[in-house]
C-alpha cells in the first residue's frame, strides 16, 4: 500500500516545515504544488523532502487540487495544507484502518482550529474527508469537497490548524464565493459558505438573508447543516431585536428534535433562552428554568469533537455559565462549584472568577 501527501501551497514559509515533519514515517512520499510563492516555500519544502510542481493559479480550488492528485501514484492519498500539522498516528495503524473496509470511501480527519477572541485563542472542530482513494477527485470553485458521493468514516487522525490565527481569508473568498453562488442556484453549500464567510467578516446583517436561504435549501441528510443552524441561530441572537428572537424560537422548537442531543446545540438554546427573558423579564419569566437545563444538558453531554463545533460546549464552557446563572440568580454555591469545574479545566474566565469573588 502506498500513501502519499498531497498539497497546495502559497507562500507557506511560517507553518511548511512543521507541516511536513509531522508526516515523517506515515506517507510514502510528500507531493507539494506551488501555486505562486513569493517567499521561501518552494525551498522549505524541497528542505523536506519533497516533490514539488508549480501550477498557475486560475481562481479554482478545485483545479489546483486535481492537478496535486495527477502528480501522485498513491494508493491513498492524505490532503493537507500548510498550516495543519498531524498529530502523531502510526503506520502500522493506519494502514489497519485502510485494510479493514472494502469498496471506495474517504476517510475524514478532525481538525482542530484555532481562533481568537474575546476570550484570547479558542477552539473549534471539524470533521474533514482528507484520505482519499486513487481515482477521486474534486469539485467546486472554492470550499472544494471530494466529488463522486463516496460514503466517509471518521478515522482516528487528528489535525491542528492554526491559520485562523495569522490570515484572516474571508475578504479573499468572499469573491468566489459569490460567484459560486451565481453558478450553483440553489446548491445549499455555497449559500451557508457565503453565510458563514459574511458573517466572520462582521457583516451579520448582510448574512441573515443568506443563514434563511440556506436553511430553506439545506437537506436533513447534509454534513453542514447542523453547524448552518446553529451559526444560523449565534446571528440571531447578534441582532437579538424582538424579530430576530421570535425566529430564533422558532427554529429552535423545530430543531431540538433533531439537534437536541449535540452540545454546541444546547449552549446556543441556553444563550437565547437568557436573551429571551432579558429581553421582557415580565413576558418570558417561565423560561428561566430553560436556561440552566439547557447547560445542565451539555454537561451531560460532554464533549463531541466528532461532530464539530467550539470546544468547551460539552465541558468548560458550559460550567461557566451555568455559574454565571446561578451567580445571577443568586445561588451562590452553585456558582462557586460551576465557576471551579470549569476554572479546573483551564479556563481563563472562570480562572479570574474564581480568584476575584471566591479566593
Amino acid at each position: 500500500m502506498k500513501i502519499n501527501l498531497v498539497m497546495i501551497v502559497r507562500n507557506e514559509e511560517r507553518s511548511l516545515e512543521r507541516c511536513l515533519r509531522t508526516v515523517e514515517g506515515l506517507v510514502d512520499k510528500k507531493i507539494v504544488i506551488d501555486t505562486g510563492s513569493t517567499d521561501r516555500t518552494i525551498e522549505i519544502a524541497r528542505k523536506m523532502g519533497a516533490e514539488v510542481h508549480s501550477f498557475l493559479w486560475e481562481d479554482d480550488f478545485s483545479a489546483a487540487r486535481n492537478f496535486a492528485l495527477d502528480q501522485s501514484d498513491g494508493d491513498w492519498n492524505l490532503i493537507l495544507d500548510g498550516d495543519e500539522y498531524l498529530r502523531a498516528v502510526t503506520r502500522e495503524k493506519l494502514e489497519e484502518l485502510l485494510l479493514d473496509r472494502t469498496g471506495m470511501w474517504l476517510g475524514c480527519i478532525t481538525r482542530y482550529d484555532s481562533f481568537r477572541n474575546e476570550e484570547g485563542i479558542s477552539m473549534s472542530t471539524a470533521v474533514l474527508p482528507r484520505l482519499l482513494p486513487k481515482g477521486v477527485r474534486y469539485e467546486g470553485r472554492i470550499h472544494e469537497q471530494p466529488s463522486g458521493g463516496y460514503p466517509c468514516y471518521l478515522l482516528p487522525l487528528q489535525v491542528e490548524h492554526d491559520g485562523y490565527l495569522y490570515a484572516d481569508k474571508g475578504e479573499r473568498n468572499l469573491p468566489y464565493l459569490e460567484q459560486a453562488v451565481k453558478e450553483n442556484p440553489g446548491d445549499g453549500y455555497y449559500v451557508f459558505q457565503l453565510a458563514y464567510t459574511l458573517r466572520n467578516l462582521k457583516r451579520q446583517e448582510d448574512s441573515l438573508p443568506w443563514f434563511r436561504e440556506f436553511y430553506r435549501l439545506a437537506g436533513k441528510e447534509d454534513g453542514y447543516r447542523a453547524g448552518g443552524v446553529v451559526l444560523y441561530l449565534y446571528t440571531l441572537l447578534d441582532l437579538a431585536k424582538n424579530e430576530h428572537l421570535d425566529e430564533a424560537a422558532e427554529i429552535i422548537e423545530r430543531e431540538g428534535a433533531v439537534l437536541g442531543n449535540w452540545s454546541d446545540f444546547c449552549f446556543v438554546c441556553g444563550l437565547f433562552y437568557m436573551k429571551r427573558v432579558m429581553s421582557d423579564v415580565g413576558r418570558y419569566i417561565d423560561l428561566l428554568p430553560n436556561i440552566e437545563k439547557c447547560y445542565l444538558r451539555c454537561l451531560e453531554l460532554g464533549e463531541q469533537p466528532e461532530l464539530g463545533g467550539v470546544v468547551g460546549t460539552g465541558s468548560f464552557r458550559a460550567a461557566y455559565n451555568l455559574g454565571a446563572w446561578y451567580e445571577v440568580s443568586g445561588q451562590m454555591d452553585r456558582a462557586a462549584r460551576a465557576y471551579l469545574t470549569a476554572a479546573q479545566e483551564g479556563f481563563a474566565p472562570a480562572v479570574k472568577r474564581i480568584k476575584k469573588g471566591w479566593s
